[in-house]
């Protein structure tokens, strides 16, 4: 599946997965990147060692809604706000 990204859009997902410490990240990028290259989503799949549809669904959201990261966003934090800060600051000096 061959798609057109600009030359920008190139630079700014290169940037974005080397930065990136999100390894499903990574892979949505990594998905986008090959397929802008030529790869088929069956190629990419096996590079990547995804399921091809879920290849497919990666590329799908990045072009439709330029989405690469995961809607969900973790699950919620049990500390406060203060017990999150305590921790930082030992966990900062430890």
């Amino acid at each position: 599946m061959k798609i057109f990204i600009t030359a920008e859009q190139k630079i700014e997902l290169e940037r974005l997965h080397d930065s990136s410490r999100d390894k499903l990240v990574c892979d949505r990028i990594k998905a986008v990147l090959l397929a802008s290259e030529g790869w088929s989503s069956v190629m990419i799949a096996q590079a990547l060692r995804l399921q091809q549809t879920t290849v497919d669904h990666h590329i799908h959201e990045y072009l439709n809604k330029g989405k690469l990261k995961p809607e969900n966003g973790g699950s919620k934090g049990m500390l406060s706000a203060e017990q999150t800060e305590q921790l930082i600051r030992h966990l900062s000096q430890k």
